[in-house]
């Protein structure tokens, strides 16, 4: 038996895929905060490039992927699925668990599918330089490097609890000769008067859209970009689960269960969405987003309209969302820290495709304690809560003897996150 599943480079997907175009209903659309009214696609024409507008609007399947991504992609894609046999041990389960391993990027996690696609779209219109926010820092670390690969600048704005917490993501994206700026920051009007209300605020990711979107908005040749929760970056993470997909064909098992961690929605969204064909097919598929406790945005979280950013600068979202003003407390898995949720994967959960636990912080560090030990690879502590479901789902295997075929998205290694772990 391979405990590795490899892909050849030629396997590397030719296409980003769009679920809105297989799912028997329609996406509610964003709207204009200035009139409520569906948001005119060219008003985004002033922080996105016109290529990611049409991304974000299309209900085309096949969206193709441009040869110099593909090309990028190529260092560290396609990435490996693995059979993690040391956890099954562990927890003396029937289960078959795999994990879907987009560790082994440049950057240590998921996040460089579609920082490379969102760097070579501004690049490719002229843009020279990027905003963006970060929560933990791999989104801020992966455009970082992004950017320098396309010889452009970025200035990072990161949840300040985050950048205390995980100091050596900062030293990575300087590595990378981005700047990066503690959210929020007296550089702004909106990072001044979240302190002038709160002097002490550890930050979210909130605070840090509204800087980085602020920056775009106020400067010339600037263009805003992020990592999460927008339809178009779902779209450009899609590379991971069509990669899986042809890998659990290759071992010929198909899979009861996918989990992924869950914040705004990229990794988990990039992982399932191609099976979602498949859950059309075959109810018994569970879909299930893993979020903590502490930032419970689709458990506990109500579904409507809201802003993406906490100033109210970004077009109203449908989505789970416990409010734009809602500051998580500062838990170590700071890229799950958001307000909101994906509306795609938001419309989903209400149309019950997909289901969504909360794991506490205890469980998911165990988890990962556990993982560190069994299978060699320390996870990031976002990851962390998706082995948690996946313990779970193993261990109610073990206890009705039901050989299940559980596989989760492995997002990013915890390296340099070890104070968290301290």
């Amino acid at each position: 038996m391979n405990r590795r599943v490899y892909l050849n480079d030629e396997d590397i997907p030719k296409y980003w895929y769009n679920v809105k175009a297989d799912v028997p209903f329609g996406f509610d659309p964003p709207l204009d905060p200035e009139t409520n009214e569906p948001m005119d696609p060219e008003k985004l024409a002033a922080i996105f490039p016109k290529h990611l507008i049409e991304q974000e609007m299309t209900l085309e399947r096949e969206i193709p992927i441009p040869s110099k991504v593909r090309e990028a992609y190529a260092i560290y894609r396609p990435t490996p699925l693995v059979r993690a046999i040391g956890l099954e041990r562990a927890l003396d389960t029937p289960a078959h668990i795999y994990y879907k391993n987009e560790s082994v990027s440049p950057t240590g996690s998921h996040k460089l599918n579609t920082a490379i696609a969102q760097a070579y779209f501004n690049k490719d219109e002229g843009v020279a330089k990027l905003s963006t926010e970060t929560g933990a820092g791999q989104w801020g670390s992966a455009l970082a490097y992004a950017t320098k690969i396309l010889n452009m600048d970025v200035e990072v704005f990161m949840v300040k609890i985050s950048l205390e917490q995980k100091p050596f993501r900062r030293r990575m994206v300087n590595f990378f000769d981005g700047k990066i700026h503690p959210s929020p920051s007296s550089l702004t009007e909106n990072g001044r008067s979240f302190l002038s209300k709160d002097p002490d605020t550890t930050g979210s990711l909130g605070m840090a859209i509204s800087e980085a979107v602020e920056f775009a908005f106020k400067s010339k040749n600037v263009n805003y970009s992020l990592g999460s929760v927008l339809d178009h970056v779902l779209l450009h993470q899609t590379v991971i689960g069509q990669e899986a997909k042809k890998q659990m064909e290759i071992v010929a098992e198909e899979p009861d269960v996918l989990l992924g961690c869950f914040g705004g929605g990229s990794n988990f969204g990039g992982f399932v969405l191609p099976f979602i064909p498949e859950k059309l097919k075959n109810e018994k598929l569970e879909i299930v987003a893993c979020e903590p406790v502490a930032c419970p945005s689709l458990t506990k979280g109500e579904y409507r309209y809201d802003y993406g950013d906490s100033a109210g600068l970004t077009p109203l979202l449908k989505m789970y969302t416990l409010g734009k003003d809602f500051v998580p407390p500062p838990i170590h898995a700071g890229g799950l820290r958001y307000h909101g949720a994906s509306p795609i994967i938001s419309k989903l959960i209400h149309e019950g495709m997909i289901n969504a636990i909360a794991v506490d912080q205890e469980e998911a560090f165990n988890a990962a304690k556990l993982f560190s030990v069994v299978e060699g690879i320390i996870p990031a502590p976002e990851t962390s809560h998706a082995i948690a479901g996946a313990i779970r789902y193993a261990k109610e295997a073990a206890k009705l003897g039901e050989k299940k075929v559980i596989v989760f998205n492995f997002s990013g290694h915890g390296l340099l996150d070890l104070n968290a772990y301290a």
